[in-house]
């Protein structure tokens, strides 16, 4: 294994990875750092073609050591599909999706809940909790179940009901919520404040970037778009952010394929898509702001990027200046217009976060932030079928 440290990147300050670690004193999330010159020596692009068609192909630089501990379905290496038709329809003819709504559980959330609950069972922990808007948490029940430990899972009464029922089958224990994912989250809280010193064992606290190793999966994304594009990167990726553990990790991911030499200099502009009904991202990338200020009243029918308050804001603020891009808030009824249109153009049913970032992409383009010429990456995050409230059947005519 290649991990070296934990690093915080508010104070610079550096931990041990051989232990379970939640955030730093100053309250940052942590990140996993490898002897990238040894990988260098170790590995290189070519030597990754022959392997497993998985984000495990990338076990140099994933916090695992031992094999024994890796739990998995056989998560990542998803399609990056051409959307010719809907692309040339809004300007952007090199449209590009990578359907995350084909890996386990379906969303990208099982990559993070793949690498997160292996190196926890490596660490030792037998019992992990989470607040959740739904997917995170049915991927992170069905992780731990395979690997033999406890999940509590607190989720919003608003969250989709597949995602209780995932919870449920996977034998986690599930508390509903009367309100939003911070609520969730201040629940959660409570419960491992009183594990502490239970006969039964404290649980560990596996929240949105309160432990390191869910982003290590969740940046194997950027490796693939990268890996199945030739090992050249594109013009623009967009991102639908609520945590914004994704796009915190594909941009951690580009820097060390850079500092690799696997690509060149040029980064992807990133962009951070969220609803007008919830936006503290974009509010905060327009007022040239730090941190987020947390979003009174939030909702969105896009509910995976319903979080009012990201704890890894300063993160995500970070990885869209350094690469030049933008943050941009979509409405709803254009999210679930523009869902309904690719469909119809390009047969695929993408969840509504992976919709919004087709209204940015439209929007952008309108508004010449995005050129003609430019290859764009949608990245849809879930399986459309996940949200069957977002097609509207129950008007059709019935016949015979």
């Amino acid at each position: 294994m290649y991990l070296t440290h934990l690093h915080c990147p508010r104070c610079d300050t550096s931990h041990p990875a051989d232990r379970p670690q939640n955030l730093c004193a100053c309250g940052s999330p942590l990140l996993a750092r490898y002897d990238l010159a040894e990988v260098r020596k170790a590995v290189d692009p070519a030597a990754l073609a022959g392997r497993s068609a998985d984000l495990w192909r990338y076990r140099e630089l994933l916090p695992v050591a031992e094999e024994r501990h890796v739990t998995t379905f056989g998560e990542g290496w998803t399609p990056l599909l051409p959307a010719a038709r809907y692309g040339e329809s809004i300007g952007v003819p090199d449209l590009l999706i990578k359907d995350e709504g084909l890996v386990p559980t379906g969303s990208f959330k099982a990559r993070g809940a793949a690498v997160g609950v292996s190196r926890a069972r490596e660490l030792g922990i037998r019992h992990v909790a989470m607040p959740t808007n739904g997917n995170a948490g049915a991927a992170w029940a069905t992780y731990a179940a395979r690997a033999g430990m406890r999940a509590t899972i607190a989720m919003p009464l608003g969250a989709p009901t597949i995602t209780r029922r995932e919870c449920v089958a996977a034998g986690a224990e599930l508390h509903l919520i009367d309100g939003l994912i911070s609520d969730a989250g201040r629940y959660v809280g409570t419960l491992i404040a009183d594990s502490a010193g239970s006969p039964d064992g404290e649980i560990f606290d596996v929240s949105t970037l309160k432990e390191p190793y869910r982003l290590e999966g969740k940046k194997t994304m950027g490796y693939e778009v990268v890996e199945q594009l030739g090992w050249q990167v594109p013009d623009v990726i967009l991102y639908p952010t609520g945590g914004g553990v994704g796009l915190i990790g594909i941009h951690k991911a580009l820097h060390e394929l850079r500092e690799l030499g696997w690509i060149g200099d040029t980064l992807p502009r990133l962009v951070a898509v969220q609803s007008t009904g919830c936006a503290p991202i974009v509010r905060a990338f327009g007022a040239g702001a730090t941190r987020a200020e947390p979003w009174a009243d939030a909702w969105t029918v896009a509910f995976g990027i319903n979080v009012p308050a990201p704890l890894g804001d300063e993160l995500i603020l970070d990885a869209l200046r350094d690469t030049a891009g933008t943050a941009i808030a979509v409405d709803d009824e254009a999210i679930l217009a523009d869902l309904h249109d690719f469909g119809a153009r390009e047969g695929l049913l993408l969840c509504p976060e992976g919709a919004a970032c087709l209204t940015a992409a439209r929007q952008l383009r309108a508004g010449g932030w995005i050129r003609a010429d430019e290859r764009v990456v949608v990245l849809n995050t879930g399986a459309g079928l996940k949200y069957p409230e977002t097609v509207d059947v129950d008007s059709l005519p019935v016949v015979g």
